[in-house]
């Protein structure tokens, strides 16, 4: 019999996952601080809950998906947490992006109740998330990886234990300095492809299957011709890892200037209250330096 699931966070990567679990034969019951959102999945064949704690109660595996290192540690930690509900023996998986040191904290408070912890954050955009193919990359325990594996399988593809508590963390911080850096090549590529006059559509043809070729120019590049922003992954959380990544980074003595940069660009977009736009309208920043428009 596999185990009940338990999910708290229905946005745009959670939604996707639920689905998949359900569509697994899971037996999910959800939670969201929004209840409005957990009515589709109600319909879906899931159980409503009204807390984290609640979820807990019912549910051999809790998993997380939401904002930040504050969001985590209160569904988690906080007044009517996963932890006041889950039993001993239980396993809980946190999704979201989040600090490492906090991933470590959190996996120590839960080991004094018996309580598991994974820290297994993800890559592949709402998209990813939509066709159950995310990256998943895994920091615990290997017996409570191997544990987690038929639900890490219905929702992803690449699924990689990288090490200990906070590993997982790392790994994932690692991604985004990459997503970032590639976001922004591909910005000023287009732009410099725009102001040269040349066919916006055959340049991605002509460069997308040689050495220039990324997920990023692929999936983001048409993207940004037609001058479609809505988000497989947003803006304010885009920024919200690339804050993560100044934070670990300086902890651990690293110099990261590309990302630096990037995140005053992120910075400057939001300002100009494009926070909610796809972590793609980098190219807005570039496209307002130069006073060239992409595809305009």
């Amino acid at each position: 019999m596999s185990e009940r699931i338990g999910f708290i966070g229905l946005g745009i990567m959670g939604r996707g996952m639920v689905h998949n679990l359900l569509r697994a034969g899971f037996a999910v019951t959800v939670w969201n601080r929004t209840a409005s959102r957990m009515d589709e999945f109600v319909a879906a064949g899931a159980t409503a809950a009204a807390s984290p704690a609640e979820v807990a109660g019912i549910s051999d595996i809790i998993i997380t998906c939401v904002s930040d290192t504050p969001d985590v540690l209160g569904v988690t930690l906080g007044e009517g947490g996963v932890i006041h509900g889950a039993s001993p023996g239980a396993l809980v998986i946190d999704m979201s992006t989040i600090s490492p040191q906090a991933a470590r904290d959190m996996a120590a408070a839960l080991a004094e109740q018996g309580v598991a912890h994974l820290d297994a954050p993800i890559s592949g955009g709402s998209e990813g998330a939509a066709k159950g193919t995310l990256s998943i990359m895994v920091g615990g325990e290997a017996a409570d990886v191997e544990r987690a594996m038929p639900a890490f399988q219905a929702m992803g593809k690449a699924i990689t234990h990288v090490g200990n508590h906070g590993a997982g963390q790392a790994v994932k911080l690692v991604n985004q300095i990459l997503v970032a850096g590639t976001t922004l090549a591909v910005s000023e590529a287009l732009v410099f492809a725009q102001a040269s006059g040349v066919d916006l559509e055959k340049t991605l043809a002509a460069v997308t299957p040689g050495a220039a070729g990324s997920w990023t120019l692929s999936n983001r590049g048409p993207q940004m011709i037609k001058r479609d922003w809505r988000p497989g992954f947003m803006i304010d959380l885009q920024q919200k890892d690339l804050r993560l990544v100044l934070e670990a980074a300086d902890q651990v003595g690293v110099p990261v200037q590309a990302t630096a940069m990037i995140f005053q660009m992120y910075r400057a977009l939001q300002a100009a209250g494009l926070g909610a736009e796809g972590n793609h309208a980098l190219v807005k920043a570039i496209e307002r330096m130069s006073g060239i428009e992409v595809g305009g």
